[in-house]
């Protein structure tokens, strides 16, 4: 055959594999999320094997164990009580709650670990909303927007480095940056849950910390899974608003949705594997359909390759031990 131009050349070999491979992946594009709790005990989380609900002690020691694997970053998600849970959800900003211990706890043990805390009121809320709800059942989205103003303002306190909103209301990145700057953390940055769909992937995170709405759903403030144009507009409007970081949420069926955004901004994005995501590799990797390790950087990979710069992943511990071997 004369073949001229040959692609298979560049794949003859691991080296040359290694010179023309496209896409890098490493512990520090990589986000652990940590689910915690109070008490000096550490629950494994029926709903998503291999991941557990820690005690502070726990979460300062698996934080740093990841952290030392080159894993730059923790994002936190509490399981609250639920006697502190109200229908204005006032434990989210109360000083001495559980965030605000953990993230003093974290920042004293592993000052160079970048820590990350949810921004919405869905642990704390009776009703189970990332809002505030109307006594006929609607998500008040100007009165939620000034109780997160307060909750990110008790994080910033406590030393959070960033925090990201995933409520999805409206004017709430503008709201929190006014909010923050004023008070003199102007050093503390928002990644914002820019496009949150109205997943079913999201169903082991909500067994993770009985946070399922009491009644109705989230399609009025989380979106369409059938809607792309509108992720653009969600994203422009953070990006106008002050945000530093734009979040796609999940990741894996939203590929398309990350280039989008890739194409449209100069801001770093973040991608979240949910626990939907992480929950169908652990089954099909239990059953022996698939090689866990082999499928979770494929997984990686092709998230980074729709043009996320970082992704939060429940495997980031487990890849950063797998890639430094």
């Amino acid at each position: 055959m004369n073949l001229p131009i040959r692609p298979r050349r560049n794949r003859q070999s691991p080296a040359m594999r290694d010179l023309v491979r496209e896409t890098e992946l490493t512990p520090g594009h990589l986000i652990y999320p940590l689910f915690f709790q109070e008490g000096q005990e550490s629950t494994p989380i029926a709903s998503m094997p291999g991941c557990t609900r820690w005690s502070i002690d726990g979460l300062v020691q698996e934080a740093g164990e990841a952290h030392a694997l080159g894993v730059p970053a923790v994002v936190l998600f509490p399981r609250i009580p639920d006697e502190l849970k109200t229908r204005g959800a006032e434990a989210c900003h109360t000083d001495d709650g559980l965030v605000p211990r953990a993230i003093r706890a974290l920042k004293i043990a592993h000052p160079t670990l970048t820590v990350i805390t949810d921004v919405a009121l869905d642990p704390y809320n009776s009703d189970g909303h990332d809002g505030l709800v109307s006594d006929d059942g609607r998500i008040l989205n100007d009165e939620t927007v000034a109780v997160l103003q307060q909750q990110a303002l008790c994080h910033a306190r406590a030393g959070t480095d960033i925090v990201a909103p995933s409520d999805m209301m409206d004017g709430r990145v503008a709201a929190i940056r006014a909010a923050l700057d004023s008070a003199g953390f102007q050093a503390v940055s928002i990644m914002s849950y820019t496009a949150k769909y109205a997943s079913a992937y999201y169903g082991p995170f909500r067994g993770a910390l009985d946070s399922a709405p009491k009644a109705g759903d989230k399609k009025t403030y989380q979106m369409d899974p059938a809607n792309a144009r509108e992720a653009l507009r969600e994203a422009a409007l953070d990006e106008a608003e002050g945000a530093d970081i734009l979040m796609v949420k999940p990741a894996g069926p939203y590929l398309d949705i990350i280039a989008k955004i890739r194409a449209a901004t100069q801001l770093p994005i973040a991608a979240y594997q949910v626990s939907g995501e992480y929950l169908m590799i652990k089954s099909a990797s239990a059953a022996g359909w698939l090689d866990e390790s082999k499928i979770v950087h494929e997984s990686l990979i092709g998230i980074r390759r729709a043009g996320a710069d970082m992704i939060l992943t429940y495997f980031a511990k487990q890849w950063a031990k797998a890639w430094r071997g």
